[in-house]
């Protein structure tokens, strides 16, 4: 029987939270729609693709289940449902020279070091809950440094143009948690209880930019003989939108 204290809720105002529990839909419908836009690319990419968008459905899913009971078994698996997802894109599109050098530029070794990390990472985060956020946050941190060093280095404007508004949504996003974690009380006094539904609006619209953004570094590295062009759903002129990329290869050799 596992430990009682999994399904213990954290704070007894779940009421609270109910608003938050809508937040999440918008995972339950890029995850479909970004599967869909990006079906061509993962064709001459990699199938695996769709593993990454199936997992950003799932932390929409256990976000929910998490804002439903407040239990702490809902925040784990929230938080390993986000580890798993960043563990796949992190193993589909890291460019081969940022592999540690004893891999040799191996993808198949690399994924099988990674989803072994993320193995051990998800079995400690049961025994020690911190050993998650540990986890979530040098993956968050690897990937910032090579985005930042891959924007240095490109003189791609589409993906010089997804990077700032990437980097601004997820600065949004991780601002209203952070207000929202550290000045509770305050938000509470003047009847602003939105923040956290702001965190899952912002973060949601973030990981599909961010997605994108890693397949153009990644087309770079790995489809030297494609090219990668930038496309946003509903329409490329509106001002918002989801964006995709659409292949317009030139069928060179590699």
């Amino acid at each position: 029987m596992p430990p009682t204290f999994l399904f213990q809720p954290l704070d007894p105002d779940v009421e609270g939270h109910i608003e938050h529990q809508f937040t999440n839909v918008p995972f339950f419908i890029f995850g479909p729609l970004m599967m869909f836009l990006m079906h061509p690319y993962a064709q001459r990419r990699s199938r695996y693709i769709y593993i990454v968008w199936v997992l950003f459905m799932v932390i929409g899913l256990f976000s929910m289940y998490f804002h439903m009971t407040l239990s702490f078994l809902g925040q784990l698996l929230d938080e390993i449902a986000i580890l798993w997802f960043l563990g796949s894109a992190y193993g589909i599109w890291m460019p081969r020279c940022y592999f540690p050098s004893f891999l040799g530029g191996n993808r198949s070794q690399f994924i099988c070091l990674v989803f072994i990390t993320t193995a051990v990472s998800t079995l400690l985060s049961f025994l020690r809950p911190t050993v998650n956020a540990y986890a979530l946050n040098s993956i968050g941190l690897h990937v910032l440094y090579i985005v930042c060093r891959e924007y240095r280095k490109t003189s791609n404007k589409e993906l010089r143009h997804l990077i700032e508004v990437c980097v601004v949504l997820w600065a949004g996003a991780l601002a209203s948690w952070i207000s929202d974690r550290l000045h509770c009380s305050f938000w509470q006094r003047i009847h602003f209880f939105y923040l956290h539904s702001i965190w899952h609006v912002l973060i949601s619209i973030t990981f599909p930019y961010g997605m994108v953004t890693m397949a153009l570094v990644d087309a770079s590295y790995e489809m030297p003989g494609e090219t990668l062009k930038v496309r946003y759903w509903p329409r490329d002129r509106w001002p918002v939108g989801l964006p995709y990329v659409e292949i317009r290869g030139d069928d060179k050799n590699c």
